[in-house]
């Protein structure tokens, strides 16, 4: 199957590039509601589900017993820009579990947002891995090992008891067969497992409806800012409208869920271009019929921007093109 486009950029007035690619709109019984292109493909949906990476740290009791609160449920689903109030959050996090930043699995690298990466360098200071947009995450899994009573060594690696917890999370609510899924390793390191689009949009779905999720979902609504950071997608897209969840991966992922009518949704753009998977998420989340006028306007923004130059010139745009 040949996937519709779903983005493209103008330049002049004319299309200068376009994006292809596949989503998939699942209520929790598994419905499918609308979808275009290949959703039944295996892809790999690397950060997009760290909700579901979250979940045996709730039903583990770790979360509770470490009095972890909304806020640093947040930042662990989270691929955050590496800014002062989420390394605060990380490091708080690590300390509640009786864990340090040397334990950390997840690799150095400087803060994504510029701002924050240039007070680093005027600090004298260096890339550090609680500066990886993952480390909210790899803080969580960390917590999950203390509370397990396992040797937080190896924690990335798919034998490792977290890993078989997370596994067994997936598995459930995307009703998948992890041991017979393709397993690749994710840029932070943990293992991510290839699955269909519609078995994500159905994750996220049953995500709506279980204590785990309604728990995660509250606490990145309530302080959308640790999702992501300072103008990221998911934060402006969920500070715009709260009643939604979203959340991208790498190479043009994109999933959520709407928790009032308990659906979920995912997306993949093919070349991996994030401009067009965002556009292109507005657009799928803003043609339901499940928002009031104003959410719906609100969404349909967020599917088109200007491009501007370097002199702040404007170039053209990159919008939603979605079939049908």
């Amino acid at each position: 199957m040949t996937n519709p486009i779903i983005a493209e950029v103008t330049r002049g007035g004319i299309v200068e590039s376009r994006h292809t690619g596949a989503f998939a709109v699942v209520d929790g019984d598994g419905k499918l509601i609308k979808s275009a292109g290949d959703f039944a493909t295996p892809v790999f949906p690397r950060s997009a589900i760290k909700a579901f990476q979250f979940v045996p740290v709730i039903e583990s009791g770790a979360a509770d017993a470490f009095g972890l609160t909304d806020e640093e449920i947040a930042l662990a689903c989270s691929s955050h820009n590496g800014e002062p109030e989420h390394v605060r959050v990380a490091r708080a996090m690590l300390q509640k579990a009786q864990n340090n930043e040397e334990l950390y699995e997840c690799g150095a690298h400087w803060p994504s947002n510029m701002e924050a990466q240039h007070n680093e360098v005027r600090a004298g200071g260096k890339a550090l891995q609680v500066h990886n947009n993952c480390s909210g995450k790899h803080a969580g899994m960390l917590a999950l090992a203390r509370q397990l009573g396992a040797d937080p060594k190896d924690y990335v690696k798919p034998e490792h008891p977290v890993q078989r917890a997370i596994a067994e999370v997936i598995a459930r609510y995307c009703e998948v067969d992890v041991k017979s899924l393709t397993c690749g390793i994710d840029g932070c390191s943990v293992p991510t497992w290839a699955f269909p689009l519609s078995n994500m949009a159905l994750g996220f779905a049953k995500l709506t409806e279980t204590a785990a999720g309604k728990r995660i979902i509250a606490a990145v609504r309530k302080h959308p800012f640790m999702v992501a950071g300072t103008k990221r997608f998911d934060t402006r897209v969920m500070q715009a409208v709260p009643r939604v969840f979203v959340k991208t991966g790498a190479e043009g992922v994109y999933c959520g869920c709407i928790p009032h009518a308990h659906i979920g949704v995912a997306l993949k753009c093919d070349d991996g271009a994030s401009r067009a998977a965002e556009t292109a998420m507005a657009s799928v989340l803003a043609s339901l019929d499940v928002w009031t006028a104003e959410e719906k306007e609100t969404l349909q923004g967020f599917a088109h921007h200007d491009l501007k130059n370097w002199r702040k010139t404007p170039v053209g745009d990159v919008h939603a093109a979605m079939p049908g």
